[in-house]
């Protein structure tokens, strides 16, 4: 299993930015990784024992905060590299969080629902004493949901003796979740898409989108472009890609996939199926990723045709594959951008969580649009006022404010006079 390595576009920033030897040496290293084995009584009265993780990147903004995902790729490596860039990604956003991320390696396809619960709670129990509204925060990711989130809340709330809607976001809003977060990560990623468009005298109508990854957040992008007049042509799941030429319409798809659907199957009208690494190669102006990471590597990239790639999901573009996207003014908005929206609407109910005051849909979407248009200007201006790729703006605006926190405790320089 390798170990987590800062990657070289960090050494890079840290010199642009000046940054101090203190600034350095704290973000090359995570603060907290706990790991613990959850254990799971199966239906058939068997036992699971199941490996979990717990990391704390960088805390100096504040409690950490970050989602739980469970898969069977789940790896302390994986879950250090997630947590750092939530670090970056609060950052960026100005949000008064550090970075975290949790995971469990399992297969949660292959649990019942009441297994499904066990784990949760149990997930939950491991790392109680790192929890807390104060100190670090869930939130879903990848095969976790508000359901889960409301089990890890309950049961965050069954050992502390008391109800704290603040320790866990992503909630159901019955359960005091916040509107408007399901459909977070999707809007804030139309946001920059928007504020990038707009910039190239690009119309939605004229900009052909194929989405890779039809979850939560990939298919609430599809449906929010296609709401915004934006031409989706292609969406893709694990089994395949759906391709109409003319533009699809995704609610159909989604209707589909909740009811157990494989895109690969679909058959609607005027709709093609084909291989989902085929929907990489597609002549479309916008590629959404919104799968996993490392979707496109150095072996696939020569297929990118679109002129912009969109990361939806965490890192799905490797260094690498980056590096050549660069090369051939492929422009890349960075996921700390793109997919920050979850993280913004998480820290809306956190707040009405410690507060006992809830917002409506439109006061919440307002201010995500707020934020994320003022993050995306912030982010392209440095960029094109520096000549750097969008990526590297965002990661020099992060870490100069993990930076200043840093420096104004006190480094190196000022303790030796």
């Amino acid at each position: 299993m390798r170990d987590f390595q800062l990657p070289d576009l960090m050494h890079r920033v840290f010199d642009a930015i000046d940054a101090s030897d203190d600034v350095r040496a704290r973000l090359a290293q995570r603060d907290r990784v706990m790991e613990v084995q959850i254990v799971v009584r199966r239906d058939d009265g068997s036992l699971a024992v199941l490996p979990g993780w717990r990391v704390q990147y960088d805390t100096t903004l504040g409690p950490a905060k970050g989602g739980v995902r469970f898969h069977p790729e789940v790896s302390p490596t994986e879950v250090t590299e997630l947590a750092f860039w939530m670090t970056l990604k609060c950052a960026l956003m100005n949000l008064p969080f550090g970075g975290g991320k949790g995971g469990v390696k399992v297969d949660p396809k292959a649990l019942s629902p009441i297994e499904l619960e066990r784990l949760a709670r149990g997930y939950v129990r491991g790392i109680f004493e790192v929890l807390g509204p104060d100190d670090d925060i869930p939130a879903p990711d990848v095969n976790t949901n508000g359901r889960v989130m409301g089990w890890m809340a309950d049961e965050y709330s069954i050992i502390e003796r008391r109800r704290q809607p603040a320790a866990v976001t992503g909630k159901p809003i019955c359960l005091g979740g916040s509107a408007g977060r399901v459909s977070a990560t999707g809007q804030g990623a139309l946001h920059v898409l928007d504020a990038w468009l707009a910039r190239q005298d690009r119309a939605p109508a004229e900009t052909r989108v194929a989405v890779q990854g039809f979850g939560n957040a990939g298919a609430h992008f599809a449906s929010l472009a296609h709401a915004a007049g934006y031409r989706v042509v292609a969406v893709s799941d694990s089994s395949g890609a759906v391709v109409r030429e003319d533009g699809l319409d995704p609610g159909p798809l989604r209707a589909f996939k909740a009811d157990g659907g494989h895109l690969a199957d679909y058959d609607g009208a005027g709709c093609k199926t084909v291989g989902g690494d085929a929907l990489l190669a597609l002549d479309v102006d916008v590629l959404a990723l919104a799968a996993l990471q490392n979707a496109v590597t150095e072996d696939n990239v020569g297929d990118v045709r679109a002129g912009t790639v969109l990361e939806l999901a965490n890192g799905p573009v490797s260094p690498g594959a980056d590096g050549a996207l660069r090369e051939r003014e492929v422009t890349v908005l960075p996921d700390i951008l793109v997919n920050a929206g979850g993280v913004t609407v998480s820290y809306y109910e956190w707040i009405q969580g410690r507060t006992g005051d809830y917002w409506d849909a439109d006061t919440v979407a307002g201010r995500l649009k707020t934020r994320m248009d003022r993050t995306a200007a912030q982010v392209l201006d440095l960029a094109e006022e520096a000549a750097i790729p969008p990526r590297e703006a965002a990661y020099r605006i992060a870490v100069g404010r993990i930076a200043d926190a840093i420096d104004s405790r006190g480094n190196s320089t000022y303790f030796s006079g």
